[in-house]
């Protein structure tokens, strides 16, 4: 989270809250992840959601895409969503200005107007005949708060204690999330279960690049919470497969070095390949070349890579978040968390057993087809045309 600035006076931005209108309801989108220097996975809902909803816009509505004011946008337009159109407050200023209760409402002025907030970062409480719906991805600032910075697990627990008490509908990923967030911030919103869905990209056949197949894979921020020392330990474990490892995402907080942990447990050279950040048909490409996705979290929501490996016909090793297992459904191998023994040899038996991953793959397929991000968003449409 981005420190806060010196100072953001009420005034100044009540001078700036009837800037737009629309001649229909609107609704607007919180596009702001997009453009945050880690976007992560919150930042592929945001945009998966995004551009479902403008696919599925009910007759005589509008999907708009907002942010924070910013030199260049380019990142948060979409196809089929309006914008982006920046509010007049930079990121920093808008966090704070939201976090304090500032009434700057990001929407127009039509009264049917709603607000979809991807994330908890979202304006305070709705007037009288709009709507706010609040995704909240994961319970993690309360159950795992060591994993985040001490000002992230403040926001955090805050903006999302704020959701349950005043927006209009609040949107979960998992049962397993809902009933963490009845359990560490009750309110009177109320919570509904909207699984992920899973981009066509991943189900058609692509070339490997970069590396050829074979493979152990694993998605997502380079950051504690992601557990991927725990999966370096793992290939350097005698049982473990002999395999390479390639590692997709960005270097989150908590300066995790992955490289150095690799060569402290005396892995070759080039056995663990760090690709960084890349786009969905990419993404897509390095998912088909792997033998095995290793997601090995300590704390999830949901964990959109294994929908997308399972949808990619790879098959998954996970921990036994309760997340993961909902998502799974049966068609991964689960080990416990932080037991790099356990995960070394779950992977050397998907590695070595072909029948075994083939039967994963299948369930695998399977429990993808039921998840579709045109399925999420009609489950979001629905809260903000019928709340």
């Amino acid at each position: 989270m981005c420190s806060a600035p010196r100072q953001v006076t009420t005034t100044t931005v009540l001078r700036l809250t009837a800037w737009q209108g629309t001649s229909v309801p609107e609704l607007v989108v919180l596009t702001e992840q997009l453009l945050a220097p880690v976007p992560g996975g919150t930042g592929r809902y945001t945009a998966e959601l995004a551009r479902a909803l403008a696919a599925t816009t009910p007759n005589g509505w509008s999907v708009t895409g907002v942010t924070a004011a910013h030199r260049d946008l380019s990142a948060a337009r979409l196809a089929g969503v309006r914008g982006p159109r920046p509010l007049p407050l930079p990121r920093r200023a808008l966090t704070l200005a939201w976090e304090r209760g500032v009434p700057l409402w990001p929407g127009g002025r039509h009264s049917g107007d709603s607000v979809h907030a991807p994330t908890p970062l979202a304006p305070a409480a709705p007037k009288k005949g709009r709507r706010l719906v609040v995704t909240v991805h994961d319970t993690v600032p309360f159950t795992h708060p060591e994993t985040l910075t001490p000002r992230g697990v403040a926001w955090h627990r805050a903006m999302i204690t704020r959701a349950t008490r005043t927006a209009s509908a609040v949107v979960v990923p998992t049962d397993a999330v809902a009933e963490e967030l009845r359990r560490y911030a009750p309110g009177p919103a109320p919570v509904h279960t909207v699984p992920h869905g899973v981009s066509a990209v991943f189900t058609e056949t692509v070339a490997p690049q970069r590396f050829p197949a074979g493979y152990i894979l694993a998605v997502g921020t380079i950051e504690p919470r992601k557990g991927l020392d725990v999966l370096i330990d793992a290939l350097a474990h005698p049982a473990a497969p002999d395999l390479p490892l390639v590692i997709v995402g960005q270097p989150g907080w908590g300066a995790v070095d992955l490289a150095a942990r690799a060569a402290e447990r005396g892995l070759a050279e080039g056995r663990v390949r760090l690709v960084g950040r890349l786009d969905d048909a990419d993404l897509a490409a390095m998912m088909a070349g792997a033998t095995v996705l290793a997601a090995p979290s300590h704390a999830e929501g949901f964990g959109l890579p294994v929908l997308e490996a399972m949808a990619a016909g790879v098959p998954v090793v996970h921990t036994d978040v309760p997340a993961l297992v909902e998502v799974s459904a049966g068609a991964a191998v689960v080990v416990p968390i932080g037991d790099a023994g356990a995960l070394a040899e779950a992977l050397a038996e998907v590695a070595g057993d072909s029948s075994r991953a083939a039967a994963m793959v299948e369930r695998g397929r399977a429990r993808a087809a039921e998840l579709t991000w045109e399925r999420a968003a009609e489950a979001v449409w629905r809260l903000h045309t019928e709340v």
